[in-house]
């Protein structure tokens, strides 16, 4: 199959790639990939003959990254696999349906969001950024984490209880938004 320029968050740039979504699973115990689905970009999955070509089945249609791992998360859970919590980063807590999915059967969500999302709060939505602005330093609790693409090693982050936005005669979820920010430079 030929590579196509894509955004990869490997190289947390668009290159030529493959993209694939992969399940993981971990416990105390250690972890394991236990499920995976080749992303395929819509201008592949609507070229019939480029499909047919690299050996795509024929049912194979576009689904984004995050509709390809809540399929994968659900068939998980069908299949039994032990768990509480699931764990994604910001291309899966950008889209509300896999929360919802893992909501609705009683499981809880860690998925990262970008800062600009809108949030549901006591006081209505506001902006993820927005509800951290000025927070005392004292509220910050600091964690060491290895660099990313960026360099940044250590995180301050700091929870805040969010409106979770189900019914009332529903037992609503803990929603909790906690923040994740690079320490200020120190100071010369």
């Amino acid at each position: 199959m030929r590579h196509l320029p894509q955004y990869t968050g490997t190289a947390g740039r668009i290159e030529n790639a493959q993209v694939a979504v992969c399940l993981t699973y971990a416990s105390g115990r250690g972890h394991a990939m236990i499920d995976r689905e080749l992303y395929l970009p819509k201008s592949w999955t609507t070229d019939t003959e480029r499909c047919a070509a690299a050996g795509v089945p024929e049912n194979v249609t576009f689904a984004t990254q995050p509709a390809l791992a809540q399929e994968m998360v659900l068939r998980a859970l069908d299949a039994t696999v032990p768990a509480r919590w699931v764990a994604g980063d910001e291309v899966y807590g950008a889209d509300p349906k896999p929360r919802k999915a893992l909501e609705d059967r009683g499981f809880g969500s860690v998925l990262a969001i970008g800062c600009n999302r809108r949030v549901p709060t006591p006081d209505g939505p506001q902006r993820a950024d927005e509800i951290t602005k000025g927070r005392p330093e004292r509220s910050w609790q600091h964690l060491s984490a290895e660099p990313d693409a960026n360099g940044t090693a250590v995180l301050r982050r700091g929870p805040r209880h969010l409106a979770p936005p189900t019914p009332p005669d529903r037992h609503p979820p803990d929603r909790l938004l906690v923040s994740a920010r690079a320490p200020p430079p120190p100071q010369r």
